[in-house]
């Protein structure tokens, strides 16, 4: 009764994105402390921090990668560099660049900072030459030159009366420049290795000075001395000085010397005394270090846990650190508490999950060795550490709390997130593996046991105790209870039954295999083995309700198994690449896959059609979960986007209904309009539904009533803009129908009256839609003149006759009403006239066209009869048969007149007047039909 009641799904929409928005350079944090800045190749984004939104995003035009970028203090100006050698100054709250110039660099910019008054803009280039900017004037006020290297530090003394610069290049040296003079004062030697930082003292008489030679040294302004070198013993990248009004007693300041705060290899935060070099605080890592690892290995640049940068927050007593993964960490000072982390860049996805008892979090493994967890409300991260290598796989229990990970460390760790604080810690681990781990699954029912999957070729079953702890503090240590020799080659993804009884473990050597759980402490049964796939299998996965399970394989086909016989019994192939992941959704009925391909396609499994594709990626999405409602799904994927969708089957469905219903009663509000003759409205509403056919029956209904001419000009004119280009639009489609030109042909003939040939090249498509009426217009009016021609033959035929068959003084009087009557100038139209030419039946030009407009007014009631004519042959046909016709009667009348039967003269000459009658109104319907007049106007506005 359940899947009687069951929706398919159609459609998924994306609702959420995490995508990398900082991929190393540059960070830098506003004066209010609202938004963070931050490099991004050719991108500076600008990120919210009470939300962890892109708010901004400024991109350079030439697409070149920004290579410095600086903030004004006020945070009213942004200005980057480009390798193009260009700065550029925005205003980045509309995203605007407001002034482009060229720098005067040879060389890319490496280096640049404002002064405290937000006028003087410096810059370091790569050519060791500085140079200083007036962004208000805009102009350039000094060139500085003696650095040796590339200038990668300047900064302004805060005492802005002074006047001063300090830089630092590869010479190891801190510059200091006298801008009044353009003189360098002096240069500070202390360190060994290129300066990363300074910090000034409030007063400005003092400076810090840290280096990747492991130490800091605390300058003397005044004397221009170094007062004290202090050994950190860690190659550092950022120096901050802690604000000497605060009370930071906990942490061990107790004096109001100068105390600093170091970044750097060792990837924590330490507090120093300057007077005494002595560390008073050192932050403890959210975990212990790796194992196997030491305190000296942290040392080694480009480490992970390594920081690159400090940035003081004063205004809210904060700190913000930049990692080697380019991750931004907020701490709240004193405590040093970590308050908000930001992932800048996640490098290659690998797997995601949903967590938490609502689905609230998603854990992510990346090409790392940190996973991370995002709360999808606000795209905050928490970093966990614990693995030493590459994480691989993931899962989640029923109950979304706990979660466990396999890694290239050859082990599997089981992680538990506070459904209240949502903190997350590692509460068991095991290690047995000789290979990577590279797939793991867990229990369905109870959280009792995990299996895991190895390129070692091993199946492991790891039971777990039935309290696990709650916190990290006593990690507990994991057995595998069984272990099995399950395939030839590495197994790439292991799943466990919905009742825990059966395991399917896929392989790359192309095989899937089921196996019996059985009881606990029992060893691993073989039930049978899946063939069919020609590459390896990179996914299994068991049905929530059939007794079947799908796989996908390298050979980018998914397949489906009977569980009973172990048979193929449906195979879905739409991938271009490898099928990577699949997860069932709507009840089991239908089939979500990812691909190597970059696409994810949703498969209705009873009709093996793919219902739809989404495409958000850009490379292989490794990983695809649903939600336990089964109303959104995360894909990531190895672009560093992680999205996230949402089911939008009923709300189209919703939108789709209350459009047909709205669509109802436009068509019988328009049939209303129609009844009471409010062409106007009933024209406007047509038009806005945007359906041509009913706008041409609209049309139809209009030049069927009463004075249809005038009517038709009357409504047409007092359209819109918008709609008369529609109108012009359908015009064009109408007019190579034949049965529809007609209808087409008043309407064309109301415009080129009424608009100048400037207004209506004004409309959008206007010129093509033109160009499109000559040819079908020129086809009509061909083959409306063979008609005409066909039909004076008739005429002409059956005059003939008459006189024929008359006696000889009715002969004479005839012969001269007919030549009398062909004489008159009709108002014909040759389409095959050439100017010169002689002959019977030639027509000049001028005169064709004036007796054309002069008849375009008149109305006829059986034009609708010419608008149904077939195309030329059918018409040629039809007439030739008229006058087959007609010539017979002709015969039967003449007989008639031979026997004796003769009429009298008033009766044939009655006859004559209706045959007369027949041909005027056989003009005037071609009259209406197509206006000669309008051919040289289209081609005139054309031209």
């Amino acid at each position: 009764m359940a899947k009687s009641n069951l929706q398919f799904k159609t459609n998924y929409a994306v609702s959420s994105t995490i995508e990398p928005f900082y991929k190393g350079g540059k960070v830098q944090i506003s004066k209010d402390e609202k938004f963070i800045f931050c490099t991004c190749g050719t991108r500076v984004n600008v990120l919210q921090i009470v939300t962890g939104k892109i708010v901004h995003s400024i991109e350079q035009d030439d697409q070149e990668d920004i290579t410095s970028f600086a903030l004004s203090l006020d945070d009213e100006i942004l200005v980057t560099a480009s390798k193009a050698l260009l700065l550029k100054q925005w205003d980045w709250k509309q995203a605007q660049c407001t002034r482009s110039w060229r720098a005067i660099h040879n060389v890319p910019i490496a280096s640049m900072t404002f002064d405290p008054t937000s006028t003087l803009l410096a810059t370091g280039g790569c050519d060791g030459t500085i140079k200083l900017w007036d962004v208000v004037k805009q102009y350039c006020t000094h060139n500085l030159k003696g650095s040796s290297g590339v200038v990668h530090l300047v900064e302004f003394h805060p005492d802005i009366s002074l006047l001063q610069l300090f830089s630092s290049a590869s010479d190891c040296g801190i510059r200091m420049w006298d801008l009044r003079s353009s003189q360098c004062l002096c240069v500070l030697q202390s360190h060994y290795s290129p300066v990363t930082s300074l910090a000034f003292t409030p007063d400005g008489a003092s400076m810090v000075s840290s280096g990747r030679d492991k130490i800091c040294t605390v300058w003397d302004l005044k004397s221009r001395t170094a007062r004290r070198t202090v050994p950190v013993y860690e190659a550092v990248e950022s120096v901050v000085l802690l604000p000497e009004d605060e009370d930071f007693s906990e942490i061990g300041v107790k004096t109001k010397e100068i105390h600093f705060i170091t970044a750097g290899s060792k990837g924590v935060l330490r507090v120093w005394d300057a007077s005494s070099a002595r560390c008073v605080f050192a932050q403890t890592l959210p975990s212990a270090p790796p194992a196997g690892g030491s305190e000296e290995g942290g040392e080694e640049y480009g480490d992970p846990r390594s920081l690159t940068y400090c940035l003081p927050l004063p205004s809210s007593l904060r700190l913000a650190t930049v990692t080697a993964e380019h991750n931004i960490l907020l701490y709240q000072l004193p405590s040093f508490t970590t308050q908000q982390q930001f992932v800048g860049f996640n490098d290659e996805v690998l797997d995601v999950k949903f967590l938490g008892k609502g689905d609230t979090h998603i854990v992510v493994a990346t090409n790392s060795s940190q996973l991370k967890v995002f709360d999808l409300a606000t795209s905050s991260c928490k970093i966990l550490y614990g693995h030493t290598d590459t994480v691989l796989s993931l899962d989640v229990f029923k109950k979304g709390s706990l979660f466990v990970s396999c890694a290239k460390d050859k082990s599997v760790r089981v992680w538990r997130q506070d459904p209240d604080s949502g903190q997350v810690c590692c509460v068991a681990q095991g290690c047995s593996h000789a290979n990577a781990v590279g797939s793991i699954t867990c229990s369905r029912m109870k959280e009792s046991f995990v299996v895991s999957g190895s390129q070692d070729c091993t199946i492991k079953v790891w039971d777990l105790p039935e309290t696990i702890p709650e916190t990290d503090g006593d990690i507990f240590q994991l057995t595998a209870r069984v272990t099995e020799k399950a395939h030839d080659k590495d197994v790439n993804s292991v799943a466990v039954s919905p009742n825990d009884k059966l395991l399917v473990s896929g392989s790359q050597d192309r095989l899937a295999k089921l196996w019996s759980l059985g009881a606990p402490g029992a060893d691993l049964a073989l039930l049978g083995v899946f063939r069919g796939h020609r590459r390896g299998v990179w996914c299994v996965q068991f049905s929530p309700m059939d007794q079947v399970l799908a796989s996908s394989s390298a050979d980018g086909s998914v397949k489906l198994w009977s569980l009973q016989d172990f048979s193929c019994l449906k195979t879905f192939e739409g991938h271009d690449a490898s099928v990577l992941k699949l997860i069932f959704v709507s009840r089991g009925t239908q089939l979500l896959t990812s691909g190597s391909d970059g696409l994810v396609k949703l498969w209705t499994i009873k009709t093996n059609e793919c219902v739809k594709t989404l495409d958000a990626h850009q490379d292989k999405v490794w990983g695809l979960h649903a939600t336990r409602k089964d109303d959104r799904v995360v894909t990531a994927s190895a672009d560093s986007n992680i999205t996230v969708w949402t089911d939008v089957t009923e709300v189209e469905q919703a939108e789709e209904q209350a459009k047909q219903e709205d669509q109802i009663l436009k068509k019988q509000e328009l049939s209303n309009l129609l009844h009471e003759k409010k062409y106007l409205k009933a024209l406007g509403l047509a038009i806005s539904l945007d359906q041509p056919h009913t706008v041409l029956k609209v049309i139809k209904a209009i030049r069927q009533g009463e004075d249809g001419a005038k009517q038709l000009e009357k409504t047409v004119l007092k359209l819109r803009q918008d709609q008369k280009e529609s109108m012009l639009r359908y015009c064009a489609v109408w007019n190579t129908n034949a049965r529809s030109c007609l209808d087409a042909q008043a309407v064309i003939q109301v415009m080129l009256t009424h608009l100048s040939p400037e207004e209506l090249l004004q409309y959008q498509g206007a010129r093509a839609h033109l160009e499109g009426l000559i040819p079908y217009t020129e086809r009509h009016m061909q083959r409306i003149g063979r008609l005409l021609q066909a039909s004076m033959f008739l005429d002409y035929m059956w005059q003939k006759m008459r006189v024929t068959g008359a006696p000889v003084s009715m002969d004479s009087q005839d012969e001269e009403m007919d030549t009398a009557s062909l004489q008159v100038p009709h108002p014909l139209f040759m389409i095959d006239k050439r100017p010169g030419e002689g002959g019977d039946g030639t027509r000049e030009q001028g005169n064709g066209e004036q007796r054309w407009n002069e008849g375009v007014a008149e109305e006829d009631g059986g034009l609708e009869e010419d608008a149904n004519m077939e195309e030329d042959d059918d018409d040629e046909v039809s007439i030739t048969r008229k006058a087959s016709v007609s010539g017979q009667r002709v015969e039967n009348g003449q007989n008639r007149k031979e026997n004796g039967n003769h009429h009298s003269g008033s009766e044939e000459s009655s006859g004559e007047e209706d045959r007369g009658d027949q041909t005027e109104a056989k003009m005037a319907k071609c009259q209406i039909l197509l206006s000669a007049a309008s051919l040289p106007p289209l081609q005139a506005i054309i031209s």
